[in-house]
């Protein structure tokens, strides 16, 4: 099984570069106009990507649930895949379609959160409508999607894998400590890490826990 590794939220060229070279396969940027937190404008998350070396993919997340300024994302930053953070019920499966239909080039990650029994009808609907789902954790009380430094159910991520037909990446709370026991769990295609391979104030990447993490996720694949 040789799974993927996706690694939020880059800040710099020079840092997409060494994540490459560490042997993440999904560079990601968190990119929009600035009316969400931690933002990069499209302009940075260009220069970002232009850095990313042949062999690893980049990846825009957007949080925008406006289809014109996602698809201004794509046009300004041209990414290799699409990330799709907006809540479900402001940019629905139909808007998914639609948005592929204008973009049909660029694939697209669909995250959703894992919450309960509803999350599996939820990611069923995005089934060979996204090109990936995400698996993300959900804070209930604030409405948070992701970013939170908490796991989720693995069980129920679990069954999501076993319930759709295309690619799935787990996310929520991995780092270099759990990862391996997250594959084992769920065996997703891909995993993804934020909050646990940050540097302590939050502003960049920690990159020896980067190699941890990717020593951790890669090893059962040798």
């Amino acid at each position: 099984m040789n799974v993927l590794v996706q690694i939020y939220e880059v800040q710099t060229p020079e840092e997409a570069l060494a994540l490459a070279r560490l042997g993440v396969d999904h560079i990601g940027v968190l990119v929009g106009d600035g009316r969400f937190p931690r933002e990069l404008p499209l302009a940075q998350a260009k220069a970002i990507f232009a850095a990313v070396p042949l062999g690893a993919k980049r990846v825009a997340l957007a949080l925008s649930e406006e289809p014109e300024e996602v698809v201004r994302v794509i046009a300004e930053t041209q990414p290799d895949i699409l990330q799709i953070q907006a809540a479900i019920d402001v940019f629905s499966v139909a808007m998914t379609r639609a948005l592929k239909d204008r973009v049909p080039e660029t694939p697209v990650i669909r995250a959703i959160p894992v919450v309960d029994e509803t999350s599996i009808a939820i990611a069923r609907s995005y089934d060979r409508v996204a090109d990936f789902l995400l698996l993300d954790s959900y804070d209930q009380g604030t409405g948070q999607f992701g970013a939170l430094g908490r796991t989720h159910d693995w069980r129920l991520s679990r069954r999501i894998v076993e319930s759709v037909g295309i690619p799935v990446i787990l996310a929520g709370g991995l780092g270099p400590e759990n990862v391996a026991e997250a594959i084992a769990a769920v065996g997703p295609a891909g995993v993804d890490s934020k909050t646990r391979t940050d540097k302590p104030d939050g502003l960049g990447k920690d990159l020896e826990k980067v190699r941890a993490f990717v020593a951790a996720a890669k090893v059962l694949t040798r």
